[in-house]
């Protein structure tokens, strides 16, 4: 793709400023358009740009004209999740490269769509979470994959509040379907699960909604009752293909907890590993026989922690294959939190997990992606 890849932004709420914060500081990539449906949101991102935020001659254009546009070599898709699928083909049709924010796509049969028409027209496709590329997840992985704990057997990841409803002004489509809490929030720990142990060969789930209706807490609609049409707690039991097992419970019926976000536990120790819906943060090793926790020095990752960090991975990355941000693993732990989602409607019963991928590479200790690894911290 060149010294710098040239990126065009679709959609242009909250998230948005978190991905302009990153690619402004990875030296592969650059921005050159964004838009929005509401031409007046992207303008208004593109005024609030500093002169030194890193951003000089991004353009505010309209969705057609950014797809249309022959600078923009990739698009990062910001879109709500039900417009991954419709965005991400449109780019796809225009010959450039996507990647979509969590999930792929609404569904497992659109994420599908959206990488047989990438394949055809030979362009990559990629999808967030990249949180599991900073040094949390791969200093975990880093433990594992040299023995701390013995061979895997078992992890626990645990995501649990009261509902997003209480801050968010405008929340229904967290309770419609492609919502709720599993689709919301597990990609980062279901992510995090197949970065550590492998991919999910088969599940099982079981969930429940506590109540029909939600209040909006903030903001001009707060008081509105909105329905709810999702499960909002859900549990599910993953069956890696190393034979580890992992227990899920996503819920926004809870209000608080003191789980850990993910446990991983072997014969020969037990891991906590940092909030997967971060970059960074202390990993920590109890080892068989061992008196307290001892905190792991950083090994692996990519010390730029930022959303936008698995765009670059992925356009820097030799060949698609290559790419751990990629497509390939977007589908496959959708597929997971599908099935489990099936699994809970059916009664419980076992779902063998198709959409299959190779466990991502690690990612050695370096500055971002595409640039030489560099020397142990400390």
């Amino acid at each position: 793709m060149g010294e710098s890849v040239s990126i065009g932004i679709v959609g242009t709420g909250a998230i948005s400023g978190q991905y302009l914060e990153t690619l402004a500081a990875l030296s592969t990539v650059r921005v050159v358009a964004v838009a929005d449906l509401d031409a007046a949101r992207a303008a208004a991102v593109v005024d609030g740009l500093s002169e030194d935020s890193g951003h000089d001659g991004v353009r505010a254009v309209t969705v057609d004209d950014l797809l249309a546009d022959p600078e923009v070599d990739v698009v990062v898709n910001l879109t709500p999740p039900a417009g991954h699928a419709p965005v991400a083909l449109a780019a796809i049709e225009a010959g450039k490269a996507v990647y979509n924010e969590k999930p792929l796509a609404s569904t497992v049969a659109d994420a599908r769509r959206v990488l047989t028409a990438a394949a055809a027209a030979g362009v990559r496709v990629g999808g967030a979470p990249d949180t599991v590329l900073g040094t949390g997840v791969q200093t975990a992985r880093h433990a594992i994959d040299t023995g701390l704990i013995g061979t895997p057997t078992a992890a626990t990841a645990t995501f649990l509040c009261p509902g997003h409803e209480r801050w968010h002004p405008n929340p229904d489509f967290y309770y419609t379907p492609g919502g709720g809490p599993l689709l919301d929030m597990g990609p980062y720990y279901v992510t995090a699960l197949v970065t550590l142990l492998g991919p999910v060969v088969a599940v099982l789930g079981a969930g429940s909604t506590a109540r029909p209706s939600r209040t909006i807490g903030s903001g001009p609609r707060a008081g509105e009752e909105i329905p709810v049409e999702v499960l909002t707690h859900v549990t599910g039991v993953l069956r890696h293909a190393s034979g580890a097992l992992s227990t899920i419970t996503m819920s926004f019926d809870a209000v608080a907890t003191r789980a850990e976000p993910i446990e991983v536990h072997g014969p020969a120790g037990s891991l906590v590993v940092p909030d997967p819906n971060r970059f960074d943060g202390d990993v920590l090793l109890r080892r068989l026989g061992g008196d307290d926790w001892e905190t792991l020095p950083v090994a692996a990752g990519y010390r730029i922690g930022g959303r936008g960090l698995g765009v670059a991975e992925q356009m820097t990355a030799p060949t698609a294959a290559d790419a751990r941000a990629s497509g390939t693993l977007a589908l496959h732990v959708l597929d997971v939190m599908e099935s489990v989602l099936r699994s809970a409607a059916d009664g419980g019963g076992a779902v063998a997990v198709e959409a299959q991928t190779p466990r991502p590479a690690a990612v050695p200790l370096a500055d971002e992606p595409g640039r030489e690894p560099s020397p142990l911290l400390g």
